[in-house]
């Protein structure tokens, strides 16, 4: 069996774009992979057309070899954008290998070691009684596990941690209260606060507030998050925006953090979030993969999840909280993961059990999209 092609499609699905990859071979078989460097399509897609050039005729049943291939084969290896690529193609090649073989794709990561994938949602309301009502649907569905909303979050312009901190705070302890103590809450800051700020934020609250506190700052300097750690015992979930098994490295070693936020569509694909997560396992640190994106990005996520050890949920971004975000359209995705109270079952078809309609998304539009450039009141720009 050889490569024939490689074809990415940047589509708009949903409220934005998504980058799935479709790799051909000589008999037919095919396989899909997604992308996750949302935002940056277009880059990614230049990456996939350079790999392509050398992947044309090779086996697709060698994953391993190509990812070394693709990551050593310039100079420059690494990076976000590159990682990216090769996310999508490793993915698409694991369906390919599962539908060749017929197996799914967990029979190639080791073998199921659960049936049903739990997952955690997401309520997108204003800290107040609108996120605590999102939150009593949510567990009303079979929800154990939720994040819960920041103040100031849909705000596209100005951004004042310090505005909002105390009013999110209050409302999570508010939460905690009204929920019960045994739902798991969290919280995603979305790396926008300085250690000071996420320090002030954990104190305000009562011990026991919060199970998980996601990416509270910037994540290059696993020291800045050293220091984090000395001020609070509040666990935390990082790991979104790492794009190797090497960015990984100092904070499972360093004991920085209790749950991988990996993203099978940035790191490196399945081969890379496979090592990522022995290595975890080797410092009891759970897999709580970051999921973002489409049905291909959740299809990969649920195999791996189901192969893994040390794993505790997947994010889901199809809840009743999040319909809104259309990332599941079944008309581009008729065959995808099926969600059963707060759960994604684990297919038994070979490769990824999804299917697409590419005569569809062929025919779907790019949209640039930006996310928001957020400021300060003094005029300075922030994270988003």
């Amino acid at each position: 069996m050889k490569i024939t092609a490689i074809r990415p499609y940047a589509v708009w699905v949903g409220i934005r774009n998504q980058l799935v990859v479709k790799v051909e071979t000589d008999e037919g078989v095919f396989g899909w992979g997604e992308s996750g460097l949302s935002g940056r399509e277009k880059a990614v897609v230049g990456a996939i057309e350079h790999y392509t050039e050398f992947l044309l005729g090779k086996d697709p049943f060698q994953i391993g070899a190509l990812w070394q291939e693709m990551y050593r084969s310039q100079y420059f290896e690494g990076g976000r954008v590159l990682a990216a690529a090769i996310s999508a193609i490793d993915i698409a090649l694991y369906d390919i290998k599962g539908k060749a073989l017929g197996v799914p794709v967990y029979e190639l990561l080791g073998g199921r070691q659960r049936h049903r994938i739990p997952t955690f949602a997401t309520t997108y309301g204003e800290p107040g009684e609108e996120m605590i009502e999102q939150a009593r649907m949510l567990i009303e569905h079979g929800w154990t596990a939720m994040r819960l909303s920041p103040s100031g979050h849909e705000n596209s312009e100005i951004y004042e941690p310090r505005e909002h901190i105390a009013k999110t705070a209050k409302w999570l302890m508010k939460a905690r209260e009204a929920l019960g103590e045994e739902v798991v809450l969290g919280i995603d800051y979305h790396h926008r606060l300085s250690v000071a700020e996420a320090a002030s934020f954990c104190n305000k609250m009562d011990r026991g507030t919060l199970d998980f506190l996601e990416e509270p700052i910037r994540d290059e300097t696993p020291e800045a998050y050293e220091a984090l750690r000395r001020m609070t015992d509040i666990p935390f979930a990082i790991g979104e925006e790492f794009a190797s098994k090497w960015q990984f490295i100092p904070y499972i070693e360093r004991d920085i953090h209790q749950f991988n936020r990996i993203d099978i569509c940035n790191v490196g694909g399945l081969t890379e979030a496979m090592k990522v997560a022995g290595w975890s396992e080797a410092h009891y640190v759970d897999m709580m993969p970051h999921n973002p994106l489409g049905p291909i990005c959740t299809a990969a996520s649920v195999h791996f999840c189901a192969a893994v050890a040390n794993f505790s949920w997947l994010e889901c971004r199809a809840s009743p909280a999040e319909k809104h975000l259309g990332f599941d359209n079944s008309e581009f995705f008729p065959v995808q993961p099926v969600l059963e109270n707060a759960h994604y079952l684990v297919s038994d078809a070979p490769g990824l059990g999804i299917e697409v309609n590419e005569e569809l998304i062929a025919k779907q539009s790019f949209k640039f999209w930006e996310a928001p450039h957020l400021r300060r009141r003094d005029g300075s720009y922030t994270n988003w």
